[in-house]
């Protein structure tokens, strides 16, 4: 059995009209429920708890405090490659935007990785598009072994592989695999991924099932709101993460909450989030949830990521460049989409230690300490 088999048992229609019935007194249930269940986030992703903000904020603060300590995670994505062979509409380096492609050699990897080094950065999230006959298992465990001696955590978001692959590549260092549904609403699936291998729906919904299988440490999960209906998505990530705690226990699990950005070529979002939104989602993800890792990227504003430094977030990444060569080689190539929050590492850790938190550059290491 696999998640597909879990999700063929909702439907989408079904699902958004009890999100949108859950009433006050819901909210005030879930919120008081010593351990919450789906009906229980429903609840708390419905607009009835928009009015309980400030309790929820309360909550999210007090149940990461206690998990995570005051302690922030440091990131930094590494854009290996924008070639691609599918079709997004919402994607910079989606096949028909015709713009030069490039792939990083070694000599530029390295470049690339003596500036993120120089920033203090410890865990590095390498990132390509989907082109199996330039980016593939070949290339990544080249690119493994190159860096695993100079970081404490590699962690990838490159097209979904097979289990026997994520097998291949987990002894070389591989840390943690993002892999994004996008969106759970299969006809927009469809609608947005015309062409290419992410085309094919069930294939995506099924790469956490083999990287549980494969053993990989963690794992992300997420969508990219502003395709469908945010609340309705969400649900389907919960329920994805829900599914995959009780079969692969001894995985770790992070989410992240994109919301669709500009791109050279665009699209607008279906739905827009409002920021108190985004902030209801945040703290009811770790209200349902004491365990998960929730990441926060440079997407947001600057004053959005200053307040949500309490809420729950326990990742956030920081100088970030979304082309391939971004960083010492080629700034001004294609970006994947525009950032929001361009300031440097060392602002957003003081930033970070401003609201009586730690930036924590290795998570096996200042985190333990406080713990202790």
């Amino acid at each position: 059995m696999s998640f597909k088999e879990e999700f063929a048992r909702y439907e989408w229609d079904d699902v958004r009209e009890s999100i949108y019935s859950k009433t006050a007194a819901d909210v005030q249930r879930a919120l008081i429920s010593p351990k919450r269940t789906l009906e229980d986030f429903k609840a708390l992703i419905s607009p009835s708890a928009e009015a309980f903000l400030e309790p929820m904020a309360k909550l999210s603060h007090q149940l990461t405090q206690k998990r995570f300590g005051k302690t922030i995670q440091m990131y930094v994505p590494l854009y290996l490659s924008n070639e691609c062979t599918n079709i997004c509409t919402y994607c910079g380096f989606s096949l028909d935007n015709k713009v030069r492609r490039r792939t990083l050699t070694d000599t530029e990897i390295l470049q690339e990785m003596e500036v993120i080094k120089s920033m203090g950065y410890e865990h590095v999230l390498l990132v390509t598009g989907e082109a199996n006959q330039t980016v593939h298992v070949a290339y990544f465990k080249k690119v493994l072994e190159m860096i695993r001696p100079h970081f404490a955590q590699v962690s990838m978001e490159v097209q979904p592989l097979d289990q026997h692959e994520y097998e291949e590549l987990i002894p070389l260092g591989l840390h943690s695999v993002l892999v994004y549904q996008e969106t759970y609403h299969q006809d927009d699936y469809r609608k947005h991924h015309p062409k290419g291998k992410k085309a094919n729906f069930n294939y995506r919904l099924e790469t956490p099932d083999r990287l549980g299988k494969a053993g990989i440490h963690k794992m992300g999960l997420g969508v990219l709101i502003g395709l469908e209906d945010w609340r309705t998505d969400s649900f389907f990530t919960a329920l994805h993460l829900h599914y995959l705690e009780k079969k692969y226990w001894q995985t770790r699990y992070s989410l992240s909450f994109p919301r669709l950005r500009p791109f050279s070529g665009g699209l607008e979002p279906k739905v827009e989030m409002n920021d108190r939104e985004l902030v209801q989602l945040i703290c009811a993800y770790r209200i349902f949830n004491e365990e998960v890792e929730l990441s926060l990227s440079t997407r947001e504003s600057e004053k959005f990521r200053n307040h949500c430094i309490q809420l729950g977030v326990t990742s956030i990444s920081a100088g970030s460049k979304t082309n391939p060569g971004g960083y010492a080689v080629e700034p001004e190539s294609l970006e994947q989409f525009e950032i929001s929050d361009d300031r440097s590492p060392a602002e957003i850790a003081q930033m970070i230690r401003g609201a009586g938190y730690e930036a924590v550059w290795k998570d096996w290491d200042a985190g333990l300490i406080l713990n202790e």
